[in-house]
């Protein structure tokens, strides 16, 4: 009985997180959604804090198997960096929780919030380095600053990704890889 209590707590706040952000969300809120009384959540979880970060844990765990589900390792590098950067991508931008917690951090400048989005991009640039060592080890791509590359890859997607919607058409998936793919990773070189 007490997992499925924890379970319904920690549901009832990615709810109330998703809906309501971070900031506007309290324990009262997360009891009423459970439909259990405020104590009972303190019996699973000190505060608010460590109810947000059981939640950011769980929507890690779940963005990693999502880039681990599109990563064939039989499939070249930059297949694979694309790929998988494309599906961590859509999953921040279409998963709710996410997408209300950029908005917060946009809009106010939570600071929780903030360290959240901070660890989310952490966790993926480690997770493209991990995949660019794993190519250098096979000889795919010339050894390199693992961590600048990536941090690179990761940023080079945002921006093509996010920051060139705000003006432009956006662009496909497809466009984003050939661009990538004859400018950064081929060079400019003729």
């Amino acid at each position: 009985m007490a997992v499925d209590r924890r379970k319904q707590i920690v549901e009832a706040a990615s709810k109330s997180f998703s809906t309501f952000g971070y900031k506007a969300t309290t324990m009262e809120q997360v009891a009423k959604i459970a439909n259990v009384g405020k104590g009972t959540i303190y019996t699973f979880f000190k505060n608010k804090e460590e109810l947000f970060s059981e939640i950011i844990s769980g929507l890690i765990q779940e963005m990693k198997e999502t880039a681990d589900e599109s990563f064939h390792p039989e499939r070249p590098f930059m297949e694979n960096v694309h790929k998988t950067l494309v599906k961590m991508l859509e999953f921040r931008k279409e998963h709710q929780l996410t997408v209300k917690l950029f908005q917060e951090q946009r809009e106010m400048g939570t600071l929780e919030v903030k360290e959240v989005i901070d660890r989310l991009e952490s966790v993926i640039v480690q997770y493209i380095r991990n995949r660019v060592q794993e190519a250098i080890d096979k000889e795919e791509v010339q050894q390199c600053d693992t961590e600048l590359m990536a941090f690179v890859i990761f940023k080079l997607y945002i921006a093509l990704i996010f920051d060139w919607e705000k003006q432009h058409d956006p662009l496909q998936g497809e466009e984003i890889a050939v661009f990538l793919e004859k400018t950064f990773f081929k060079g400019l070189s003729i």
